[in-house]
């Protein structure tokens, strides 16, 4: 008697089933863009206003084909990121050093807590004059201001997750000969990734705001002077153009950048699903 035996369908994977609703996110986040163009397009057209006051999706494609082919765009572009990533490094660098110092000594956190509240408040506007004055109108200024930015959210994160590991850890390593940069490389800097990461994606956000209007004011080069400078030569399919490619730019450095490692740093601690689903 012959026996037969039938190989069961393998499952789909968990990953699998998010594919579908994936792409349907996707699609409705472009949807949710050509809406905005459409009513655009028809609100300009019914109007009939004057370019400088209302130009049409397309007057602002044109604009970005012009400032595309005289090489400006790329030209602005590459420098606004150079000028981001060197403040965003800067910031973190001193965020999460002064982090560290202020929750693992406490006469320094005594000492330099208040500091750090009061000039949580003061934003970045502010000192950009501060800076003119010190610095002059140059890249300088612009980096300045966006660690500035940066740093002031990761100082925060990085203190609540350091009193947030349970001292038992510490202890721990401490009994098997330990020193105190055994402690932060091998249990403080593991546990508090998530908390980093969070304030660096909040810095980064702030800080790319405070690129643009530090461009605006300290610089002659860069995507926030070509919105200032177009919206005061009254260029505003320039400004508006502006405008879409700093949308772009963040949108790029949220999904490509920060977004992997924030999601790297969840699946560490086994909330993948949580990560997908962001």
């Amino acid at each position: 008697m012959a026996v037969t035996s039938a190989t069961a369908a393998p499952l789909p994977s968990d990953r699998s089933r998010f594919q579908p609703l994936r792409m349907l996110t996707r699609l409705e986040a472009v949807a949710g863009f050509a809406v905005v163009f459409v009513v655009w397009q028809v609100a300009a057209t019914a109007l009939a206003l004057p370019k400088v006051l209302f130009p049409t999706p397309l007057d602002v494609a044109r604009a970005l084909v012009e400032l595309a082919e005289v090489g400006i765009l790329y030209e602005y572009v590459l420098l606004s990121l150079r000028r981001y990533a060197e403040g965003v490094i800067a910031g973190a660098s001193v965020g999460i050093g002064l982090g560290l110092l202020i929750a693992s000594n406490r006469r320094m956190s005594e000492l330099l807590m208040p500091l750090v509240n009061f000039s949580y408040a003061i934003v970045e506007v502010a000192w950009i004059p501060l800076f003119v004055l010190w610095w002059g109108y140059g890249p300088l200024t612009i980096v300045a201001a966006v660690a500035y930015v940066v740093a002031s959210p990761l100082v925060q994160n990085t203190i609540t997750g350091v009193r947030a590991v349970p001292p038992v850890y510490a202890r721990a390593v401490q009994s098997l000969g330990g020193g105190t940069w055994t402690v932060i490389r091998e249990v403080t800097l593991p546990a508090i990734l998530p908390s980093i990461f969070n304030g660096l994606r909040v810095g980064a956000g702030f800080g790319f705001r405070a690129l643009i209007f530090a461009e605006m004011i300290a610089q002659s080069e860069g995507i926030g002077y070509l919105i200032f400078n177009s919206s005061a030569s009254q260029q505003t399919d320039r400004t508006i153009a502006g405008m879409i490619v700093m949308g772009l730019l963040w949108l790029f450095l949220d999904r490509v950048y920060l977004r992997p490692f924030e999601r790297a740093s969840v699946q560490r601690w086994g909330l993948v699903t949580e990560a997908e689903a962001r």
